[in-house]
């Protein structure tokens, strides 16, 4: 009796059980316990019942008292119990009290927000985080992992529908693009929207690879028809990245970056593309480049060297074009050709190319100072497309020039022809303001690019340079002798003077001369030469 009225006397629910022969049965609960309608019906499904192997085995134990969670009811209506087993007094051998704390509110509103933290809230399907989270259950069992892949879907130049619509009728267009995309998916297969035109797909092999596949080629026909949008009638394009599991990976994250490693490709080569490790090794091969290469600028570890550039006719040195070089801590010596397409994609050219014209500019002054005037030359900076679309060359040159007390005629600024195929008139506005300062411009590489030629006759351009592809071998050559004498006429058409590059024999010289070219550059007259070497060779010449 006792015992009853310490139960009835408990805030919260609480039943007092005893072990029989027959299991564990309640001799007391308090009216709490029996309003919340636990053990009431079919005894089998009570929550007595569903913990009766626990409750026994805390009774014979020594313990005094126990805790844990319990679910109670089905997926609808479920309730979340906190459970405690604490032993009675009253023959502790065979008794303890059950006391359930609820927290099935606190606990539903933790899943709903848990659920919306893991949903896209525009299209319904689970968000980034939500399909990581998928992605980890299953890799969590090794044995499973070589049975999925991940599939990124990025489409193509959705931003200009943003620009031209507006936003309302891009976010139409994602949920009508997330319908298609699921009624090309099996069953099993499970879809999210891992970014803003970003869709990932989690793919269960079940015929290996080739499954991966068949659904990319679905997806694709699924995007093929248009979409109608107001009064527009949309096609979109995807790019698709492939990534297969492995046993060796047990990270979601990462396979998912290997997925979009695999877009990036997909985005260059215009078909689905699945992730390799080669090329992926690459890619972390240049990011280590980079972070070494934005170390190095900031240092002053980067250098200049000089390669001479002489007049045709007369054999004269007249100007020498710098080469920005890097050898690292290590003393590793990097190509141009591997660090320059580096520092234009990570926007490193920037600063590289700040550095290299005060670096030519300071060289320049030095020389001057040592010959005690002027030492005759010029010096060419090479301008990188990619730098002339993100800084204000123009003031970057002046600065330069006001600095060491240089002319603007004792520059020469080499651009490529690709500097001018992206934005022509931008590009002559900022040709304009360096001639203004004096400069003289070339352009580089002439004939391998797509220049038009109206806007080369427009453009302020003063030297052509001939690629030495069409020098090199020129001699045994009709076509590249062909090709160069077609460049000569039309520079002397507009005007301008001419560069070959490439020059290893005095045979090549004499002949570029005969045809008219002004000046020559190549092995012949100096590799590329430290800052001190050309000096000398300067020095040398004068005497």
């Amino acid at each position: 009796m006792l015992a009853s009225r310490v139960i009835e006397l408990l805030p919260v629910p609480a039943v007092m059980l005893a072990l029989h022969e027959t299991g564990v049965v309640v001799q007391a609960a308090n009216r709490a316990y029996e309003i919340a309608g636990l053990g009431i019906g079919d005894r089998r499904r009570s929550l007595v019942a569903q913990i009766e192997q626990r409750i026994a085995d805390f009774i014979r134990s020594d313990s005094l008292r126990a805790e844990f969670p319990i679910e109670y009811g089905d997926a609808v209506d479920c309730h979340y119990y906190q459970a405690t087993l604490a032993r009675l007094a009253i023959n502790p051998d065979q008794r303890c009290v059950l006391i359930l704390v609820d927290q099935t509110a606190e606990l539903r509103t933790e899943h709903n927000l848990r659920r919306e933290m893991l949903t896209d809230s525009l299209t319904g399907l689970p968000n980034r985080a939500g399909f990581s989270d998928r992605l980890e259950t299953l890799l969590d069992e090794p044995a499973s992992r070589t049975r999925y892949a991940v599939l990124v879907i990025d489409l193509d130049r959705f931003s200009r529908v943003n620009a031209c619509l507006g936003s309302m009728a891009g976010d139409e267009l994602l949920i009508t693009v997330a319908r298609r995309l699921k009624g090309a998916l099996r069953a099993q297969d499970v879809l999210a929207r891992t970014g803003g035109d970003e869709f990932g797909i989690l793919l269960t092999l079940e015929d290996g690879p080739g499954d991966a596949d068949h659904v990319a080629k679905r997806i694709q026909g699924a995007l093929s028809t248009p979409f109608r949008l107001s009064d527009f009638e949309i096609r979109v394009a995807c790019s698709i990245g492939i990534a297969f599991g492995t046993a060796a990976i047990d990270d979601g994250e990462e396979l998912i970056r290997h997925a979009q490693f695999a877009v990036k490709r997909s985005k260059g080569t215009g078909k689905t593309e699945a992730y390799q490790t080669q090329a992926f090794d690459i890619a972390r091969e240049q990011f280590g480049m980079e972070t070494a290469l934005r170390r190095a600028i900031e240092r002053g570890q980067m250098r200049l060297t000089y390669q001479p550039i002489c007049d045709l006719a007369t054999g004269r040195l007249v100007s020498f074009e710098s080469l920005a070089r890097w050898r690292d801590e290590a003393g590793i010596e990097y190509s141009p050709n591997d660090f320059i397409p580096v520092a234009e994609e990570s926007g490193l050219i920037v600063p590289l190319g700040r550095w290299a014209i005060q670096e030519a500019a300071a060289t320049l002054a030095q020389w001057d100072a040592r010959m005690g005037g002027d030492c005759g030359v010029k010096l060419a900076v090479n301008l990188s497309a990619i730098q002339l679309q993100r800084d204000a060359i123009a003031p970057v040159v002046q600065s330069a020039l006001a600095a060491y007390g240089l002319d603007g005629s004792r520059f020469t600024l080499e651009l490529t022809e690709s500097a001018l195929v992206t934005d022509p008139d931008r590009m002559a506005g900022i040709m304009h303001a360096l001639k203004a300062l004096g400069t003289t411009i070339a352009m580089d590489d002439f004939g391998t690019g797509y220049s038009n030629l109206a806007y080369l006759q427009k453009l302020p351009i003063d030297i052509l340079k001939i690629d030495r592809s069409f020098v090199t071998g020129m001699l045994a050559d009709r076509d590249k002798i062909a090709i160069v004498r077609a460049i000569l006429s039309l520079a002397q058409a507009l005007g301008m003077k001419t560069t070959a590059e490439g020059i290893e024999t005095n045979e090549l010289s004499q002949t570029l001369a005969a045809l008219g070219c002004t000046y020559g550059q190549g092995y012949l007259y100096a590799r590329p030469l430290e800052a001190e070497a050309a000096y000398a060779m300067l020095e040398s010449l004068r005497n």
